[in-house]
């Protein structure tokens, strides 16, 4: 429990709390705002609320719920570890965390058999996740295993501190050699599955690319690098402006022979840049380009021979 007497005027009731406690972020101290933990002079109140001088404000968090999801024994392709954080490359075809009907082969069941501490910010359903990677992408991830390190690496990531590098194969020819690409996203409108770019809707999203290898006129190998991180971003920009990812069955209609050899997009997070939640020191990792992309592209370059 934490109790705060409001010494300011007019501040936003959310705002006061993750000022004021290190330990919560914005998101959590939302929710539990939402579920009624945080009480204003006795009272409930929403995170808007502008607090009075004299205010007091008590905060009561509940006790972790058990874990309902299963260790599993699933090998995994670790890059660094210690005490607050785990990085891993994430293989292609993993989901990363349980979803309904889905609660077996995921990375967080892959984890808690491998770490049994992680950070319970995100529930019993998302242990230690700070971010994500689709089904389908492979790379470089990073999880944490204490509430502090959660807490941490969500705000690198929500203030771009942590950087994220990506590696695609996309259809067609690229003319410009890099670009910004900016779109809102939000739920397609049709399709619920989707994601699209919305012109007047969505979370705002900014994605820039640069060329590294052209195929003729028909694939260009690019580097992208996210600025927001919106799901399924990449994908649904490269999308918008006409160059879908080689492999996506979701957002490209393109059909040719390299799509047999790929399961799923040609997409992969090749390098992820952070500071060490603990130490502070700046640290950086990468994970090499999968067998199947490795495998396309030099496929390309004989053919260009």
């Amino acid at each position: 429990m934490y109790k705060y007497i409001a010494k300011e005027n007019n501040c936003r009731l959310d705002t006061f709390i993750t000022t004021h406690n290190n330990l919560l972020s914005r998101s959590a101290v939302q929710k539990l705002i939402l579920k009624g933990n945080v009480l204003v002079n006795t009272k409930p109140e929403k995170a808007n609320y502008r607090l009075k001088t004299n205010d007091e404000i008590v905060i009561s968090i509940p006790e972790p719920q058990p874990l309902d999801i299963m260790p599993e024994n699933i090998p995994l392709d670790i890059l660094y570890e210690d005490n607050d954080i785990i990085v891993i490359n994430k293989k292609r075809g993993m989901i990363v965390h349980p979803a309904p009907g889905i609660y077996t082969g995921t990375l967080v069941n892959a984890l808690l058999y491998h770490c049994h501490d992680l950070s319970g910010i995100n529930g019993v359903i998302r242990p230690g996740i700070v971010h994500r990677l689709d089904k389908d992408t492979t790379g470089v991830m990073v999880a944490a295993k204490t509430d502090k390190a959660h807490i941490s690496l969500a705000k690198q990531i929500s203030t771009k501190t942590a950087q994220r590098c990506y590696l695609a194969i996309v259809n067609g020819n690229i003319s410009e050699n890099e670009g910004r690409i900016n779109g809102n996203i939000g739920r397609h409108p049709v399709d619920r599955k989707k994601m699209a770019v919305l012109i007047d809707k969505g979370k705002p999203a900014s994605t820039l690319f640069k060329v590294l290898e052209r195929f003729s006129s028909r694939y260009t190998y690019i580097k992208c690098r996210l600025l927001t991180g919106r799901t399924h971003q990449i994908r649904v920009h490269m999308a918008y402006i006409g160059h879908p990812l080689l492999g996506d069955r979701c957002y490209s209609k393109c059909k040719n022979i390299l799509d047999n050899r790929i399961t799923g997009q040609a997409l992969h997070s090749n390098t992820l840049t952070l500071f060490h939640p603990t130490t502070g020191r700046q640290m950086s990792f990468t994970a090499p380009l999968p067998y199947d992309m490795t495998t396309i592209l030099n496929t390309l370059k004989n053919e260009r021979k």
